[in-house]
């Protein structure tokens, strides 16, 4: 007590703490990607036990679940992102089974293991109709389905896999303070 009245001083020397603060800040930067990879790849587990569930033929959307880093969408100790998707061009048919579809035509697997539409043997030899030709012209060209269309329900390995952010979220915890214990304190 100085002057009889209740004081209390304390001093606080800020350069340490500077210091200790860079080293988090560092520490976070460097975390970062490595956390982002960790949530993404539960995701990325989940989708890949969601396609196996729903049997196979070929095995080809199982081959073609991907996961990539985006480094045009990134920006180091800043930004990270990373994409999980199906190549395309390995199986075409991902989108029918994540959305479902209508099956109007009649349609066989050949000895390839590719869905072939089935085509009326007038027009065999002839152009197909194009993507966006009428309904009409496009019953004229395929056989029809006997019963008429079927529809296809959704299976949606991908939509789906969302219900594991949770995990994904505590394996990106998990990852992200092991980077901070590093280069925190005890560094």
């Amino acid at each position: 007590m100085a002057n009889g009245r209740n004081t209390f001083s304390s001093t606080f020397d800020t350069l340490g703490f500077k210091e200790y603060l860079q080293a988090l800040d560092e520490s976070a930067k460097a975390a970062l990607r490595p956390a982002v990879q960790a949530f993404t790849q539960v995701i990325y587990d989940r989708v890949k036990i969601n396609v196996r569930a729903i049997g196979h033929v070929t095995g080809n959307l199982e081959r073609a679940i991907y996961q990539a880093y985006s480094p045009e969408n990134s920006r180091e100790g800043e930004r990270a992102e990373y994409h999980i998707s199906w190549n395309y061009k390995k199986a075409p048919h991902g989108q029918l089974l994540e959305y479902g579809w209508t099956q109007r035509y009649q349609a066989i697997i050949n000895k390839n293991g590719d869905w072939v539409t089935l085509i009326r043997p007038e027009k065999v030899g002839t152009p197909k109709p194009r993507r966006q030709a009428s309904l009409a012209e496009k019953d004229a060209y395929y056989v029809l389905r006997k019963g008429g269309p079927k529809q296809h329900a959704a299976t949606a390995f991908m939509r789906s896999a969302a219900s594991s952010q949770p995990a994904a979220m505590a394996a990106a915890q998990q990852v992200f303070f092991s980077y901070m214990r590093k280069g925190g304190p005890s560094a």
